[in-house]
């Protein structure tokens, strides 16, 4: 059995894909070669999709180019914040403005004479003041990263911020430790002008959000930390010349790479299990938000599956391919060996060997690309995010009526026990009553819920567990524990998600796409609050009133859902919680 090789030097082989996977893309292929759809693709040609405004949406194809033409900014920036004398930057922003970043920082070790660069996307008040405590306020830049302007987190991060940056330095200098990146036109621009922003970087209103990693909201901030941005993106460039109409399809790496995904989430294979080197272990986190939010609408698209232990080949159904991206030189044996064992078992396997940590542009584009082509084969719009929009109407109508009336609406729990909280819709309330009804009495309700409410999982589902709560190690762990007890047991794929961040990224596919999601949403109440300036509402506010709109368009959709809320004491409710889920399993 041999394995694809996906990348500008490698033709990628397909034999040793199963017998109607390997027939689906042949089809795929030829129709594409066929009907010059590469070619289209890079004309801008709408009708690959739906027809609608996708070429609107398809400026990140040259935006590489354009970077390296006005490379001189990029050396500028970078220039400046070193002499400058920051300890610390702090980019405040969500999806598709903070992951590239997020990426960046968690890959490449701190440039010598440079400040460290981290990423606020939570509105967790615990979370917030970990951020804050991090740094040293008045050594500090932030950078404020919004496409639109009018998103919600990012302009409350920088109310909270600016007042206390002025606190520390004074009013007359705190915008000096300010820069925004954004549109042009939009409300952050006005608000960075009128508090005298050291800088404002514009993003192209021809690129959404998630494809933005090489553009500005991606290349400033990995300036200001030292990144070689011009060999960043010369690297980068190969990959764009690779990817071109000029390459023979069959040759052509992000193509080859799109059509292995659209073939095989149109079989019913439609989870994408990402599986990276160590050293490169955070771009998963980009590439879920890539791939969920652009396929994952109509009911259709391709489940992108994270940081989920790799398992014996016993542990995994008939519904995933897996993408291996390998940093060669610094690869894990153990996947090395887990890999080869899915091969042998029969799994498909897209093995992508990266040479080095400057490769991430290539990947950056290779999965642009191959996500676009994806999305034309699933007959989607790639470039939309409608369900995304659905949740921050919800969030946005519950804010408004805390800031009106000091409180959010009550809500009633339908079990309460031991320190624990469920919470469901109507529709999901009926349906796990009727089944925890049907069951053994003895273990009282909240685990008669919880069994009732994971029995729900069958062949082809996953499990998605959405944690809005402070996301660091700790908690990982313990979520990570037990989402591997619910794969392990029900051989089901699984997602891990913190909240608001998946918001912005996998939670438009969790609504949208395919109708086989089990949603455990986990709530908490916040020890210390944080007030947000200007508002009545805080940040434990808003962070709830995120999870209630989420849960609500999950229920809107008729999607599998069941809310546990904890207590304060969030490491020992989550704690208890995987023990819960490890007995009734």
């Amino acid at each position: 059995m041999s394995t694809a090789q996906i990348h500008p030097e490698v033709n990628p082989q397909t034999e040793w894909l199963p017998a109607d996977l390997d027939a689906a893309l042949k089809k795929n292929l030829d129709d594409w070669r066929a009907s010059g759809k590469v070619k289209r693709l890079w004309q801008r040609d709408a009708s690959l999709w739906t027809g609608e405004d996708e070429a609107k949406w398809l400026g990140w194809l040259g935006v590489t180019d354009e970077q390296l033409a006005s490379a001189a900014k990029l050396n500028q920036i970078a220039d400046e914040v070193k002499s400058a004398g920051f300890s610390d930057i702090l980019l405040l922003g969500m999806g598709g403005s903070s992951l590239c970043p997020e990426v960046l920082a968690l890959t490449f070790a701190q440039a010598p004479g440079f400040p460290r660069l981290h990423i606020l996307d939570s509105t967790d008040p615990a979370q917030i003041r970990s951020f804050e405590k991090k740094v040293d306020l008045a050594k500090t830049l932030f950078i404020v990263s919004s496409k639109s302007g009018s998103t919600l987190e990012p302009n409350i991060y920088k109310q909270y911020f600016f007042e206390r940056v002025q606190q520390t330095v004074g009013a007359d200098k705190a915008g000096s430790h300010f820069i925004a990146i954004t549109d042009p036109g939009s409300k952050m621009q006005q608000v960075a002008e009128r508090d005298r922003f050291r800088h404002i970087f514009y993003g192209l209103p021809s690129i959404g959000g998630r494809y933005s990693a090489l553009s500005n909201f991606g290349m400033v901030p990995a300036a200001a930390m030292g990144l070689d941005t011009g060999k960043f993106l010369q690297r980068t460039k190969e990959m764009v010349e690779a990817c071109k109409a000029s390459t023979p399809i069959e040759h052509n790496p992000g193509v080859m790479l799109g059509l292995i995904m659209g073939s095989a989430a149109k079989l019913g294979r439609d989870k994408i299990t990402l599986i990276n080197s160590p050293g490169i272990a955070d771009l998963g986190a980009w590439l879920e938000q890539l791939i969920a939010e652009s396929t994952g609408k109509l009911d259709r698209g391709i489940i992108p599956v994270d940081r989920e232990d790799l398992g014996a080949p016993e542990a995994y159904g008939n519904d995933r391919i897996f993408a291996y991206l390998r940093l060669e030189g610094a690869s894990d044996a153990a996947q090395d060996a887990g890999v080869a064992a899915l091969e042998k078992a029969g799994q498909p396997v897209v093995r992508i060997a990266v040479s080095d940590i400057y490769s991430l542009g290539q990947e950056f584009f290779r999965w642009e690309i191959a996500t676009a082509v994806a999305g034309s084969i699933l007959g989607i719009n790639a470039f939309n995010q409608p369900d995304v929009e659905a949740s921050k109407i919800v969030t946005k109508q519950l804010t408004s009526a805390y800031e009106s009336s000091g409180s959010l609406p009550p809500e009633k729990p339908v079990v309460e026990e031991a320190g624990f909280k469920l919470f469901a819709d109507d529709e999901n309330a009926a349906e796990l009553a009727k089944a925890v009804g049907a069951g053994p009495s003895s273990d009282g309700p909240l685990k008669n819920y919880l069994r009732a409410h994971l029995a729900r999982l069958g062949a082809g589902d996953y499990f998605a567990l959405l944690g809005y709560v402070e996301m660091n190690a700790e908690h990982e762990s313990l979520l990570q524990s037990l989402r591997m007890t619910v794969r392990d047991r029900k051989r089901v794929a699984t997602c891990l998600g913190f909240g608001p961040r998946f918001l912005h990224s996998t939670g438009q596919a969790y609504k949208g796409g395919p109708n086989s999601g089990v949603f455990l949403q986990i709530t908490c109440d916040d020890a210390n609050d944080l007030p947000v300036p200007g508002q009545k509402y805080t940040f434990g506010v808003v962070k709830a009133a995120q999870a209630r709109g989420d849960f609500q368009v999950l229920a809107d959709r008729k999607r599998r859902a069941l809310r546990v809320h904890l207590g304060s004491d969030v490491k020992a409710g989550l704690g208890k919680l995987a023990e819960l889920v490890k007995e009734v399993l």
